[in-house]
């Protein structure tokens, strides 16, 4: 069923409130995971609120949490999360390393210790907004780990997203954002709300065999993720490890760090000014011939399209802007409980999805 993205967003946001969160941390929340929805990357939409309210209740996440920095120079930024929610902290790192890279041209910074912080691509279009460029290499230290390494069988390295966003003139930004692992474990979770199966060769049960049964991910023993790619993909998951988890400080993926309790991610940015690198308008007109000249690739598929990086995110926003948030049965039903859960009324419910 299809239900109107301001009601949704209106529930998400009294959920949090009534969890505890101030209004302005509800609000921040609530938008970012129903922007997920929109652009179509449901496994970091609401689906994640009832997981988001247990780690509150567990002390895994804080609310009214605030990002601190403990370095910094012109050019650099190592923050703290302070294990706040992500969507909160995230937002506060990226604007410190957007004031710096406009300032400098470059800036880089590396946050740790932040709740799980949602879809990666919200942060480079932070900066694309903005007219810079940034990368993001993202890793959770503990509670988070899920892919196996390649050839192995068990659970070893965390998702391990990336993400770059690149500004373009008059036109829609390029928006890369992927898992160095096959699917997204929010995926999982959606195919098991669904009662369908995963895709091949994604998952492993916890014996090592291929599987596309979401319920073999979280048997016992739990199975694991495979990387994209083979060992190229483990390779960058590797690469997310290094940047985002030993540089932040906030440590590479592994169940005995001290803050291996909860979904604690870091993140490591790289923003750049490309009006610091070329003058005048010579990156605009170099960005405007290079897509023309990718989009220009004759279609494999009679009456196909070459679409770059964030166009079919910017498409489905467009379409579910106009029709509304296609959510499952399962997932809408635990988002009611869960708002029952935090103490909302089955009449207040009502009045904000009306």
């Amino acid at each position: 069923m299809a239900y109107k993205h301001e009601s949704v967003e209106r529930l998400v946001k009294a959920i949090f409130a009534h969890a505890g969160s101030d209004d302005r941390e509800a609000s921040i929340i609530a938008r970012h995971l129903v922007e997920a929805n929109l652009v179509g990357h449901d496994s970091h939409g609401v689906i994640r609120v009832p997981s988001y309210i247990d780690w509150m209740g567990k002390g895994q996440v804080v609310a009214n949490q605030h990002a601190s920095v403990v370095f910094e120079n012109d050019a650099i930024a190592v923050i703290d999360g302070n294990f706040g929610f992500g969507q909160v902290v995230g937002e506060e790192a990226m604007e410190i390393g957007i004031a710096k890279a406009k300032k400098s041209g470059v800036a880089v910074t590396a946050l740790r210790n932040a709740g799980h912080i949602g879809r990666i691509g919200d942060w480079a279009l932070m900066a694309t907004d903005q007219k810079l460029i940034s990368v993001h290499w993202v890793n959770t230290s503990g509670a988070g780990i899920l892919v196996a390494p390649f050839g192995g069988s068990d659970r070893r390295l965390s998702a391990n997203p990336m993400a770059a966003g690149i500004p373009v003139d008059g036109g829609e930004p390029i928006v890369m954002d992927l898992s160095t692992c096959v699917i997204a474990e929010g995926k999982i979770k959606v195919a098991l709300n669904k009662g369908v199966e995963v895709p091949e060769n994604a998952i492993i049960d916890g014996h090592g065999n291929p599987t596309r049964d979401p319920n073999a991910f979280y048997a016992d023993p739990v199975g694991a993720i495979l990387p994209i790619a083979g060992h190229k993909g483990y390779a960058l998951s590797v690469v997310c490890e290094v940047l985002a988890g030993a540089l932040s400080g906030g440590h590479c993926s592994h169940p005995d760090n001290p803050n291996a309790k909860g979904v604690t991610n870091g993140m490591f940015t790289l923003l750049l000014d490309p009006a610091k690198f070329v003058g005048g308008s010579a990156y605009a007109e170099e960005m405007e011939r290079f897509v023309k000249w990718v989009k220009a690739s004759p279609p494999i598929t009679p009456g196909g399209e070459i679409l770059m990086p964030g166009d079919p995110e910017s498409r489905t926003k467009a379409d579910r802007l106009a029709n509304g948030l296609p959510l499952d049965d399962k997932t809408w039903n635990q988002l009611l409980d869960t708002a029952g859960q935090v103490g909302l009324s089955q009449a207040e419910i009502m009045e904000l999805v009306a």
